[in-house]
């Protein structure tokens, strides 16, 4: 409803392929039945064997490091909330969103790493009254804890999460030090860092429907990921939280006596459903305990 034009002209102003004019459900059937692959869209020469075979060129996410590539170069300051007019939390909720919190009282430091980061996710933990740091993807532990944070974020991106031997060997030496909450990417570099494995999905979750089991109800959420952590694989004390009713694999994890805990959805939507919104409370309430008690 906030549309100004329409979206074939939006399309191309950004230059951004679309399709039209063929059969998307006989499209759609086929990767059902054959799993996520690479394919060619092309206006220029539409030679089928041509298009196969610039497919088959195109780089397997198998290995790949993408996160390096999406990155900031440097890091920045956030500070912008939500806009309540567009984004409604739950009911019941009490706190008021969209305020940028308390100036008056000390501000949790979060130290964010950008491995793709969604600007919602930013939104959300400024909202709760958080300064935020945001920082590329290669930033060192040791870096990182020069900053002082008072908690550390993982965020989503594109990507291998296997592939980010730098991220993973970084969130390794931040376990324990800090809490630590992540989404998606970010969920699978926690927990590689654990001592887990991943595995690229035959059938990826997309879209904004998939059903969670967490703490004994069904959340609706919003996903957007190909790979997954193997659940045999995590190591003992780290307790799986939610699981995708669809296919049964791991959709969040926590490891309580490290503070640190991550889910493979998106919770902050934008788009999506805002079911899981109180997983940036958890976070908040982690930070501010340890806080305190230090």
């Amino acid at each position: 409803y906030r549309s100004r034009k329409p979206l074939d002209e939006y399309l191309k102003d950004h230059g951004v392929v679309g399709i039209m004019g063929l059969s998307t459900r006989a499209l759609v059937k086929h990767i059902r039945e054959k799993g996520a692959m690479r394919g060619a869209i092309s206006s220029v020469n539409t030679d089928s064997a041509r298009l196969i075979e610039m497919a088959r060129a195109s780089r397997d996410m198998n290995g790949a490091d993408l996160a390096r590539e999406v990155t900031c170069d440097e890091p920045y300051h956030w500070v912008e909330g939500v806009d309540r007019q567009w984004y409604v939390e739950p009911a019941g909720e009490s706190r008021q969103v969209g305020q940028p919190g308390n100036r008056s009282t000390p501000q949790p430091h979060i130290v964010a790493f950008d491995f793709g980061i969604k600007r919602n996710i930013l939104r959300l933990l400024a909202s709760r009254g958080c300064r935020i740091t945001v920082v590329p993807a290669t930033m060192t532990a040791d870096e990182v804890l020069a900053m002082q944070p008072d908690g550390v974020f993982l965020s989503n991106g594109p990507g291998d999460p296997a592939a980010c031997t730098y991220a993973i060997e970084t969130t390794r030496r931040l376990i324990g030090q800090t809490p630590i909450f992540g989404i998606c990417l970010g969920h699978q570099i926690l927990g590689l860092a654990l001592g887990g494995r991943t595995y690229k999905m035959k059938f990826g979750h997309r879209g904004g429907n998939q059903p969670v089991l967490a703490n004994g109800h069904v959340e609706i959420s919003s996903h957007n990921h190909g790979f997954a952590v193997h659940a045999d694989s995590l190591p003992p004390g780290v307790e799986i939280t939610h699981v995708n009713l669809n296919d049964g694999c791991v959709e969040g994890l926590r490891v309580p006596s490290l503070n640190a805990f991550s889910v493979q959805y998106h919770p902050e939507a934008s788009p999506g459903p805002h079911d899981a919104s109180y997983l940036f409370d958890q976070f908040m309430d982690a930070v501010r305990s340890r806080a305190q008690g230090s």
